[in-house]
């Protein structure tokens, strides 16, 4: 383990874990500007991190989804401090903090802490991918038939034109779920699911993600099928929104095929 991966452990599990104190707890809701909500336990988690890097790392810059930054710097943390704030505002333990380091704009290291589980997935390039601090991998199922998938909400789906694709790979599937947000791509990471399906999302959502599913032996990319730290096609500089499919490699050709029709 290098460093600073095990800095970054320390640094999102900080993070995380400031999080409880607000959880079921009837915290305070704003709504930003993009009509999502935000509270407390968001803003203080994140300065928790930004601090602990800042100490560590001085020199380091930083992209976080409640404070910003410069998206146009290729070596940076990246920081999400609560992926699924909806569902840690409803009460519902699957949320995570999600932290990552990423060098000319690809991650290195990538950190997914459920603070409400007490699970921890994470992964550095090249040396694999964990679980709890054990080496975790992907299925090595060859088909969606009987296997199982698991998407964002319908309405998403419905909005982006994929409602008919994941329909189709649901009946092929033994089960459909509707894990969403990080929670759904840990599952495929660790060989729970077969694939995951997340239209329209931020950098911060994905960046830790795409590095824990591949080093678990999976594949993640946008639904072109290319890397999907692209939005929409602008580069890798640009904010937007990112197409996000993992899987564990063999069915991926099979899912982007149904989704693209």
């Amino acid at each position: 383990m290098t460093s600073r991966l095990a800095f970054a452990l320390e640094a999102a599990y900080a993070g995380g874990r400031s999080t409880l104190a607000h959880f079921q707890n009837g915290v305070g809701v704003d709504i930003k500007s993009d009509d999502s909500p935000v509270t407390v336990a968001d803003r203080n988690a994140e300065r928790i991190i930004r601090d602990m890097i800042a100490k560590q790392y001085p020199n380091d810059f930083i992209l976080g989804e409640e404070e910003g930054g410069d998206h146009t710097r290729p070596d940076r943390w990246i920081i999400d401090p609560i992926d699924g704030t909806k569902v840690f505002i409803a009460g519902v333990p699957f949320y995570s903090t999600l932290l990552s380091y990423e060098v000319d704009f690809k991650p290195i290291v990538g950190i997914c802490f459920f603070p409400a589980l007490g699970e921890m997935v994470y992964a550095e390039t090249g040396n694999g991918a964990f679980f709890n601090g054990r080496p975790c991998r992907v299925s090595s199922r060859e088909s969606i038939s009987g296997g199982v998938i698991t998407f964002s909400g319908p309405k998403r789906l419905r909005d982006h034109g994929l409602l008919d694709g994941v329909l189709s790979l649901s009946e092929r599937a033994a089960d459909e779920r509707t894990w969403n947000d990080a929670y759904g791509h840990a599952l495929v990471a660790t060989g729970r699911v077969e694939t995951m399906i997340d239209p329209a999302i931020s950098l911060w959502d994905i960046s830790a993600l795409t590095l824990i599913v591949t080093e678990a032996g999976g594949r993640a990319s946008g639904l072109d099928g290319h890397s999907p730290l692209i939005p929409n096609g602008h580069g890798s500089t640009a904010p937007g929104k990112h197409d996000f499919i993992t899987s564990n490699g063999l069915v991926h050709e099979e899912v982007l095929a149904a989704l693209n029709k």
